[in-house]
């Protein structure tokens, strides 16, 4: 029988276990390329103070996952919809909790009237990259980098 993914706003019930989560997922971007960089310029959730853009997956009332973005009037662009985060835990992975997430995002974004819905994936991270691709958001540049010094 196949798991239809539950999807819902945070509730102030969820948060502890989102930072949980949260936490997870940045001690596994440890040695990806462009982590290092990502990892300084996120702070973890636990320091967010806008939960409102905030879904998490769950099963059985067990958060599995978890997706938190902005939304920001941008000059030139318009209301312009971000995913700071996207991450469902390894053994929920496989069962569509990513993609229902992006798609209750995305679903916001358009009633908010934003023109863009944009995310970051980064190099190498191919399961992001796919998650983001069938939901039909590609990339509209790469940011390259190199430390000097």
């Amino acid at each position: 029988m196949a798991l239809d993914p539950e999807i819902r706003r945070l509730l102030p019930i969820d948060r502890a276990e989102v930072e949980a989560i949260d936490s997870e997922a940045r001690s596994g971007l440890e040695g990806q390329r462009g982590a290092e960089a990502w990892l300084a310029e996120h702070r973890p959730l636990v320091a967010l103070t806008d939960w409102s853009r905030t879904w998490v997956g769950t099963v059985d009332e067990v958060v599995v996952g978890f997706l938190c973005g902005t939304i920001d009037e941008v000059e030139g662009r318009g209301r312009v919809f971000t995913v700071d985060r996207v991450y469902v835990r390894a053994q929920a992975r496989d069962l569509g909790f990513g993609d229902a997430l992006v798609a209750a995002a995305l679903r916001d974004a358009e009633i908010e009237g934003c023109q863009f819905f944009e995310a970051v994936a980064l190099p190498g991270d191919r399961e992001t990259k796919n998650l983001y691709e069938r939901a039909g958001i590609t990339a509209r540049s790469i940011v390259v980098s190199r430390r000097l010094g």
